[in-house]
């Protein structure tokens, strides 16, 4: 549309994984309230129903689907479907992921491979089953939600930076690869997210866990917790127009914590 605010999301359709809660959450209800139609996609069905339920109450558009990033058959099959019911995927949020700790030394292939299974394998099968709808209309965003902790680090938690990591090297590899398209891929480095599965984390870890919050915290330049809706915000600016001289680009929404 002519004259519309460049952040505006009107006629494009969004698939978002891991958009039961979360920081998916958040961006689903944003992207909606901003215009697009919203493909809500979760292994928790009732997650992603409630999700697309919120949104249309609110007036948007959104269809809840429910399946897991591992199987790559499905995974194509429920890309095919919210393509075909709106007309095509526009924006690819890659948010699905498993934050598991364990450390190296008592950690199993089966952890390991779970992790980077979800967290990595997962990011390739949406962005396969969706980039051929990008390619034919020539244009696209991809946003992949990656991980401060690629740039910090953390113990006990080597799988799940392995799959992080690999997201950015996917991503720098992928604009290089579907520049020609003017499809845009990019990734956000979330910081220490104060979401409701992290608050049940801590909480059964005890006061060792509120130790561990507080020690983030005590590193970032703004001593607050990062919420999901700041990391939607940056997904809407990576999904507009805001953002079309971006690709290849890892934007960091952390408080503070990683300074680069």
């Amino acid at each position: 549309m002519e004259n519309q605010p460049l952040w505006r999301l009107d006629g494009k359709v969004a698939f978002i994984t891991g958009a039961g809660a979360g920081i998916g959450e958040a961006t689903a209800r944003l992207f909606a309230q901003q215009g697009a139609s919203v493909v809500v996609f979760d292994r928790d069905r009732s997650g992603a129903e409630g999700v697309a339920e919120a949104i249309r109450v609110a007036g948007g558009k959104a269809l809840a689907l429910a399946g897991d990033v591992r199987d790559a058959p499905m995974v194509k099959s429920v890309v095919d479907r919210a393509g075909a019911e709106f007309g095509g995927i526009h924006i690819l949020v890659n948010n699905a992921g498993i934050y598991p700790r364990a450390a190296l030394v008592d950690m199993t292939d089966e952890q390991w491979d779970e992790v980077l299974d979800i967290n990595l394998k997962g990011v390739f099968h949406c962005t396969r089953a969706v980039a051929p709808q990008m390619i034919r209309r020539r244009a696209g965003k991809i946003i992949n939600i990656s991980s401060v902790n690629i740039h910090v680090g953390a113990p006990n938690f080597s799988h799940y930076i392995a799959s992080k990591g690999g997201i950015i090297g996917f991503t720098r590899a992928l604009a290089r690869e579907l520049g020609d398209y003017n499809i845009h891929v990019n990734a956000v480095t979330p910081g220490a997210i104060q979401t409701e599965a992290e608050e049940r984390l801590v909480a059964e870890q005890g006061q060792a866990g509120q130790e561990a919050v507080a020690a983030i915290v005590a590193r970032q330049c703004l001593k607050r917790r990062v919420l999901p809706p700041e990391i939607a915000a940056v997904c809407l600016f990576l999904a507009s127009d805001l953002s079309d001289s971006m690709t290849g680009q890892t934007l960091n929404a952390d408080c503070g914590n990683a300074l680069y």
